[in-house]
């Protein structure tokens, strides 16, 4: 268990703006952050972060929260995960009791998972630098490509050693399940049908040279493994395969080492393999990361998207390759983002290039020899085509195709400005092509809105229109009063209901200077009212007394005692006014109204509506009490009365008109 003083530490240290920024691009909005979705597919933005706050919202998704509760979401952290992920990142040293072996039986599939795979990179590391076999051949082949023991300590590589079941044993002397050694992949069981007993374990990576797959906060995910010998019947290079903690379509090789520099030089350098990243980190360009041998995912790109809108693919001198190659680049384009491609002279790769220059050769090539995608295509296709001109045609169709997946209106049309000039074609005929693949485009769309509106139509009719729930939203605002200005002092007109000369009631207002939440908690007790809603009424309880008992109540400290679900309503009640900020009313030369300004109106106008909404609905009840026609019901229909009276009072003061 990790100490209370450990975690108000890592709470009062972690900067929100900070911790969330390693993981997705922030651009400054007034006082707060905004940046894409981490969780959703999108274009513009909806991720807003308030650093005064130190709280998160995502509206596309709905998610929202804290620090840890961000690295719980999108890392699929555990609470102390998140604490020790944190502490790591400030250092701040870590207090916790030794966990007994009760608890770590308790911890969850997942966690059992990334610990093996954990092990393992500790234990293939250790091969690799402590015993003989590891220093002769893993480490060696390491050198030989031209590694430095820093950057092999840095990617954490490791050897397994040729031997059967040599990792695998280790694991399970060391107290890892068999378990999770098989469903991380590291372990193969062959099963003996006839005897349970008799089954076989296999090192899935024997006899390999082993490169560790990072999530982007450092997580180990799983593995690739190069092997050493010349054995046709093996493959060359092996991955773990898919487990509950490892998506190879979702993962980049590199991106933890690279998130940063990404970000810094708003670029991102895509290659094919492991030695390429390490190699480029070593020579000094960090900014780089590969599909591990996969082909390019829309899920990889949009983990590039979080940081950059800027990719430059980085081919081989070989040729054969790089027509299949342009799938990749179609799929960048249609989310988005800028493509440039960058390919080496024959024979060189990313990793031998790298290694056989310097800094600055490097980098004067990369920025000589980076070409907008449109040139480069347009320049291979038209090499290929020479003189033939069906080949020629086929080649400005694709060219177009590629053209017609960019979003962005304005590209597209500089885009097929800059194809007419390379391929000599005229605007006109590539505007009509475009035109054309738009078409079938929206007709397919439209086809396939028709077949799901046909599914829709069979149970449109059972769908019930949602009604807003008064009572909810107005709770919902008195807990966003509450956390916003809950210490504020106000001064407040109250309302005091009393009797005229002529007998009948009034409400007499009086000034008073009082805390914001002073003047709740007494108007909500004065008239008996109960938060109705579960959540809101625990939220209240406790903001009520944090703000009674501390006079340095902040939102953060408040947000750390409460359990994750609760930090996230917390946080969605807070963020709500943020998202129309997304929406930049000032350029429309639109400007709201800070709340900031009438806060004593906003508590006032708030707690008369309730005042009203209850009301009525009491009301209602005593009406329905007046139907049985056979009781004396002179006494409810004078307290209907008096209510009536005392609703008209309220919403005079709310200036509202009642029929």
């Amino acid at each position: 268990m990790i100490s209370k003083s450990t975690i108000d530490q890592v709470y009062e240290t972690a900067r929100l703006e900070e911790v969330i920024g390693d993981f997705v691009q922030l651009k400054k909005s007034g006082s707060n952050f905004k940046g894409l979705s981490p969780f959703t597919d999108e274009r513009s933005p909806s991720f807003m972060v308030s650093p005064v706050k130190q709280i998160w919202k995502d509206f596309s998704s709905g998610k929202g929260g804290n620090v840890v509760a961000f690295l719980m979401e999108h890392e699929h952290f555990t609470y102390p995960e998140a604490i020790k992920y944190l502490a790591k990142k400030y250092n701040i040293e870590v207090e916790e009791t030794e966990r007994t072996d009760e608890q770590k039986q308790e911890a969850n599939e997942r966690e059992s998972m990334y610990l093996v795979s954990e092990y393992a990179q500790q234990y293939f590391s250790d091969i690799l630098w402590e015993s003989e076999l590891g220093k002769a051949i893993g480490l060696s082949y390491f050198k030989e490509r031209g590694f430095t023991d820093e950057t092999i300590k840095k990617f954490h590589l490791g050897y397994c050693l040729d031997q059967w079941d040599g990792f695998t044993m280790a694991a399970l002397e060391n107290g890892y399940q068999l378990n999770y050694l098989e469903k991380t992949g590291l372990t193969i069981i062959k099963e003996d049908t006839s005897n349970p007993n008799n089954s076989k374990k296999f090192d899935r990576f024997k006899a390999r040279v082993m490169f560790p797959i990072h999530s982007m906060s450092g997580r180990v995910l799983g593995f690739g493994g190069r092997i050493l010998t010349n054995d046709k019947k093996a493959a060359k290079y092996l991955n773990s395969p898919e487990s509950d903690i490892y998506h190879k379509s979702k993962v980049l090789y590199g991106i933890y080492y690279a998130k940063q520099s990404i970000a810094k030089e708003d670029n991102c350098y895509l290659v094919e393999g492991y030695t390429d990243v390490i190699q480029f980190h070593q020579r000094g360009i960090e900014n780089v990361v590969a599909s591990s041998g996969t082909a390019l995912t829309p899920e990889q790109i949009r983990l590039i998207n979080r940081l950059t809108k800027n990719i430059t693919v980085l081919f081989d001198g070989d040729a054969a390759g790089l027509r299949a190659s342009l799938r990749g680049i179609d799929l960048i384009l249609e989310q988005g983002m800028n493509v440039k491609v960058c390919t080496f002279p024959e024979g060189e790769d990313p990793d031998s290039f790298a290694k056989n220059n310097d800094l600055e050769e490097v980098q004067e090539y990369l920025n000589s020899n980076s070409k907008d995608f449109i040139q480069f295509k347009a320049n291979l296709l038209a090499e290929e085509a020479a003189d033939d001109p069906i080949k020629r045609a086929d080649t400005v169709r694709d060219i177009v195709n590629s053209i017609a997946k960019i979003p962005d209106a304005i590209k597209r049309e500089i885009y097929i400005q800059e194809c007419a000039n390379i391929m000599k074609v005229s605007e006109g005929v590539l505007f009509s092509t475009l035109a054309q693949i738009g078409k079938k485009d929206i007709a397919d769309a439209s086809k396939k809105v028709k077949q799901e509106q046909k599914a829709f139509d069979v149970v449109k009719n059972e769908v019930a229109v949602e009604k807003v729930d008064v009572q909810y939203e107005l709770e919902r605002k008195i807990i966003e009063i509450l956390l916003l200005y809950g210490k504020e002092e106000q001064e407040f007109e109250d309302l005091v209901l009393k009797e005229n000369e002529e007998g009948d009631l009034i409400l007499e207002p009086e000034s008073l200077e009082i805390k914001v939440y002073e003047k709740i908690f007494l108007d909500l007790q004065d008239d008996e009212i109960e938060l109705t809603n579960e959540k809101f009424r625990n939220i209240y309880l406790k903001l009520i007394a944090e703000l009674n008992e501390k006079e340095d109540f902040t939102v953060s400290t408040f947000l750390a005692d409460l359990d994750q679900e609760m930090v996230s309503e917390v946080s969605s009640i807070m963020m709500e006014e943020e998202k129309y900020v997304l929406h930049d009313w000032a350029r429309k030369d639109i400007y709201p109204k800070e709340k900031e300004t009438v806060i004593s109106q906003l508590v006032s106008e708030t707690i008369l509506t309730l005042r009203c909404y209850l009301i009525k609905k009491r009301m209602q009840t005593l009406q329905k009490d007046t139907e049985d026609k056979s009781e004396d019901n002179r006494e409810t229909l004078e307290e209907i009365m008096n209510y009536l009276q005392l609703n008209t009072l309220l919403n005079r003061k709310l200036n509202r008109v009642l029929s």
